[in-house]
């Protein structure tokens, strides 16, 4: 969830505020790297350890040391962070249906109760018959 509060955007998460550094963490990476293929590796990497606000790090030395650990940590921490992550809660309010729990699946623009459970049985099974 976000607010405006004078002028500035605050969020909560649903699993707190280490959440939502998290998040922040994985937008500022996406604004940073620019290319699926840059920043997805570090975001799995993120996700596979035992904290993605611990590991930026270790992850990005790995899989991105071509990135710019100081323009990240910057957006982080300032305003481009936070128009980032609301920019993230519009797309979200956006959705249509509305979502109503999370993960909600949204292929190709997309969300039913069908795709929902193809993906929770098998996500690459979905996406490989629906490979074109």
């Amino acid at each position: 969830q976000e607010r405006n509060e004078s002028g500035k955007w605050e969020f909560q998460c649903q699993h707190g505020p280490e959440e939502c550094l998290g998040n922040m963490i994985e937008t500022c990476l996406m604004q940073e790297a620019k290319d699926f293929s840059t920043y997805f590796p570090v975001i799995f990497c993120l996700e596979s350890g035992s904290s993605v606000t611990k590991t930026l790090e270790a992850c990005l030395q790995v899989y991105a040391p071509q990135l710019d650990r100081g323009r990240i940590a910057a957006c982080v921490q300032g305003d481009t962070g936070a128009a980032l992550m609301h920019r993230n809660a519009q797309r979200t309010e956006a959705l249509d249906p509305p979502h109503q729990y999370v993960p909600w699946v949204v292929v190709n623009g997309k969300h039913t109760d069908e795709l929902q459970a193809q993906a929770e049985a098998s996500l690459l099974g979905l996406i490989c018959s629906l490979y074109q």
